[in-house]
């Protein structure tokens, strides 16, 4: 489901968009160098919200770029734009299994990882990134699920922003739809899998953040607001 992208009605009853900044802190465009690399992703990733996911891990992987002291964006956003593409080569019915809490599939992860670093290498060499920056993405995809310690900054970087988006509302209902969850009992499941598997001091506090938000929309004072 989309968020509101435009309003019900006007409370106000004038306009404020002429006093509004064009560029303000935080709020951005896919780069056009980035963009080229997600419509190719896009069909490999049209599997259980990967596509949207990817998205969303995207713009946090853009603010931990800025927030972790030597991050660099020229390896980590294009590894968290194609670090799921390889769920394409696996059946969709057998994704979740996969990653199911309690069991899981870890020779599907594995697919995943290999068949995602082949995906990515395709479409880098495609679009003439330099071979250490292809060497540098494979590497991570390699490795993003099914190991948990970082073997780098970036790798840190995009194992985060990976996680993070598990407590962000976009991440919260898509897992409520995966294992027919009430929020509140999917905010645990999700808070469980992320907090203590972080790297960086910035995407903890991103995580809390969120988790608080989720937390407060399950809230009986919340929910009798409407």
């Amino acid at each position: 489901m989309l968020p509101k992208l435009v309003p019900l009605e006007n409370q106000s009853g004038s306009s404020v968009v002429d006093a509004i900044p064009e560029r303000v802190t935080g709020v951005f465009a896919l780069e056009p160098e980035h963009r080229e690399i997600w419509e190719r992703a896009k069909p490999h990733l049209r599997v259980r919200d990967n596509d949207a996911h990817t998205l969303y891990a995207y713009g946090i992987a853009r603010v931990l770029c800025e927030a972790v002291p030597g991050a660099d964006p020229a390896v980590v956003l294009p590894a968290i734009l194609l670090h799921d593409t390889g769920w394409s080569r696996v059946p969709e019915e057998s994704v979740l299994e996969a990653i199911r809490p309690g069991g899981g599939r870890p020779d599907l992860v594995l697919l995943h990882e290999r068949e995602g670093v082949r995906i990515a290498e395709g479409i880098l060499g495609d679009l003439g990134y330099r071979r250490e920056i292809i060497d540098a993405v494979a590497a991570i995809i390699l490795t993003h699920d099914s190991v948990r310690e970082a073997r780098s900054i970036d790798d840190a970087v995009v194992k985060d922003a990976d996680k993070v988006w598990r407590v962000s509302p976009h991440g919260i209902d898509t897992v409520m739809d995966w294992f027919g969850l009430e929020r509140e009992a999917a905010n645990r499941l999700c808070s469980w899998r992320v907090h203590e598997h972080l790297h960086t001091d910035a995407a903890r506090l991103m995580a809390r953040g969120l988790a608080a938000i989720a937390s407060v929309d399950c809230l009986p004072e919340r929910v009798e607001l409407g």
